[in-house]
């Protein structure tokens, strides 16, 4: 036996160390939810539990959004995770009690907890606008959206291994549920998410519900100016002209939404003349080389759309796994079509905003979404724990919290520093969320000693001043 490297030499392994700390990005968290006043006002629409020994259910919420957010999959995983954190936190909600608390929140709990996330959205907001390079607006094809707060409608499935109350076949022939759910596109924030069976469709009066709530938690003085994107699922009569009926005098509501193409409008695509199509561009605003888009407003006549809609055309040639799924129009003039739906003439700030080349890479900025649903799985939403629809409900809306802490913390205290501001929540987990450290005593106080030698030590401990330094929510 050839002997490679000497590292194990006298080396044991004894579970007997005192006062280490592991996950201790929990402090981060805690401190973020505190700072930001979201544990507070809480408290003030969560009863008091009546278990003796246990009575902080907005404690305990704010602990299991904690929890998912350093990788807890389960409540039996949330419970034992507070227990070793007990030296930070002090008592911990057990597994039964953490499910008897998700199972209470009801129609009117959830309603008063939605008031209150849009209390602290603003707050947090507030803060966003004052820090260096304020808010985050976005940029698509080389142009800053500034002032435009962009909202994100999709649907997604989620799997499940068991029977569970809602749990059924779903669309894509797995068994599971098929949430819908709004992001916030400038924050990554999860602003609302409605729990659905899995046979579930998308219907008019779900994206309409969503996109009510997702919208109360946009602060007023950010409303002034809303772009909202839908995929395919979006173009129908009733969602378009609800999104039309939400502009006001004060509100300008904007909207790019996918479109199922029928054979008119593979009749209207026949018309246009070479010459009406234009390269597409790349999220950069540079050339995309071989894609190419066109104006069809006009050429589709088709009644009882909204006045002033608009449909944008794009062709790209098909590859081999879109063959089986062309057209006979597509296979006779060889390029694969979509359209994209929108009230957009121009936004107002944004030069070239009504162009088609624009209005086609905006819509398809929109699949950044795709990344929000996989972030939201990875963070308590990959597998929903009870039986209980009411529980799920519950631990959903604990992973939207912990989508909205893990978002804060890096927008609030991360946002100037490479490879944290916009990082992921494995990279998270392992750069910051799960470093562990030694809890010491001395002169009255408690200090958390993080190893010196470890390459985030000093965006831990920066992070941990910024949100110190956050101002108290009075």
């Amino acid at each position: 036996m050839v002997e490679r490297t000497g590292w194990d030499r006298q080396l044991s392994v004894v579970a007997d160390g005192k006062r280490l700390i592991g996950h201790v990005g929990a402090v981060l968290l805690r401190r973020c939810a505190d700072r930001t006043g979201l544990t507070d006002a809480l408290a003030k629409v969560l009863p008091s539990s009546t278990v003796v020994g246990w009575r902080d259910r907005a404690g305990a919420l704010v602990q299991l959004a904690v929890a998912i957010v350093l990788g807890a999959e389960n409540l039996s995983e949330a419970e034992q995770l507070q227990l070793h954190h007990r030296p930070l936190f002090g008592l911990a909600a057990s597994d039964s009690t953490a499910r008897r608390m998700l199972a209470a929140l009801d129609e009117a709990a959830l309603a008063k907890i939605a008031k209150v996330r849009a209390k602290v959205r603003r707050h947090v907001w507030s803060l966003l606008h004052l820090r260096p390079g304020g808010f985050p607006w976005l940029v698509v094809a080389g142009k800053r959206l500034t002032g435009w707060i962009v909202i994100d409608l999709d649907a997604t499935v989620i799997a499940s291994a068991s029977k569970k109350a809602g749990a059924a076949v779903t669309f894509k022939k797995t068994f599971g549920f098929h949430p819908l759910a709004a992001w916030c596109a400038n924050t990554t924030e999860s602003l609302a998410m409605m729990l659905r069976p899995g046979n579930g469709t998308n219907t008019v009066a779900d994206h309409i519900a969503v996109l009510t709530d997702a919208l109360t938690q946009i602060p007023g003085s950010s409303a002034a100016k809303i772009l909202i994107r839908v995929d395919g699922a979006g173009a129908t009569h009733g969602l378009l002209e609800h999104l039309e009926a939400l502009n006001t005098a004060r509100h300008t509501v904007r909207y790019t939404v996918g479109w199922k193409i029928t054979e008119e409008d593979e009749q209207a695509i026949a018309q246009l003349p070479e010459a009406a199509w234009e390269a597409s561009l790349h999220q950069d605003g540079t050339v995309q080389e071989g894609y190419f888009v066109a104006e069809l407003t006009g050429l589709n006549t088709r009644e009882g759309w909204p006045e002033g809609m608009r449909l944008i055309v794009r062709r790209v040639r098909p590859t081999r796994r879109h063959l089986k799924k062309l057209t006979r129009f597509e296979k006779k003039t060889g390029w694969r079509y979509c359209v994209t739906a929108t009230n957009i003439r121009r936004m107002w700030g944004i030069a070239g905003s009504g162009h088609s080349q624009f209005l086609d890479v905006l819509h398809r900025s929109h699949a950044s979404v795709e990344d929000r649903a996989r972030t939201n799985k990875a963070m308590g939403l990959g597998n929903l724990p009870s039986a209980s629809w009411e529980v799920n409900c519950g631990w959903m809306l604990a992973a939207n919290l912990a989508a909205d802490l893990d978002a804060w913390v890096r927008l609030l205290a991360l946002h100037d520093i490479d490879g944290l501001a916009g990082a992921e929540p494995d990279t998270m987990r392992f750069r910051l969320y799960h470093l562990p450290a030694r809890l010491a005593d001395h002169a009255r106080r408690r200090f958390l000693r993080i190893e010196t030698t470890w390459p985030w030590a000093t965006a831990f401990t920066t992070c941990w001043q910024r949100l110190t330094a956050l101002p108290i929510v009075t």
